[in-house]
């Protein structure tokens, strides 16, 4: 069996620069959604990512925590409200540099 080394040009079919993080999430009302990871941002010793979903990338992003158990990274939603606020808050002074550069 071959071993083989993926690279930009390497003619696999995979882009290799633009790779996405898709995960599956289910929203309220019970609705999977394919979810792709944008942006991650650290706040207060806690990682942030920001998931757009991916049918519908003008959509309002969604933020969850990443939390990591036995070397295994999941997303947590965030319940508590001045957590919410405060990731919130950062995002979207993110997001206004972002728009500015």
């Amino acid at each position: 069996m071959s071993e083989h080394q993926h690279g930009d040009d390497c003619g696999c079919g995979h882009d290799h620069e633009h790779e996405e993080h898709v995960f599956l999430v289910t929203d309220e009302e019970g609705v999977e959604r394919e979810m792709v990871m944008v942006y991650t941002f650290e706040s207060e010793n806690q990682v942030y990512a920001v998931l757009l979903d991916r049918n519908d990338p003008e959509a309002d992003g969604v933020i969850f925590r990443i939390e990591e158990e036995n070397e295994e990274a999941f997303l947590v939603g965030i319940e508590d409200d001045a957590e919410w606020e405060r990731v919130t808050r950062i995002y979207e002074e993110i997001a206004q540099q972002q728009n500015e550069s």
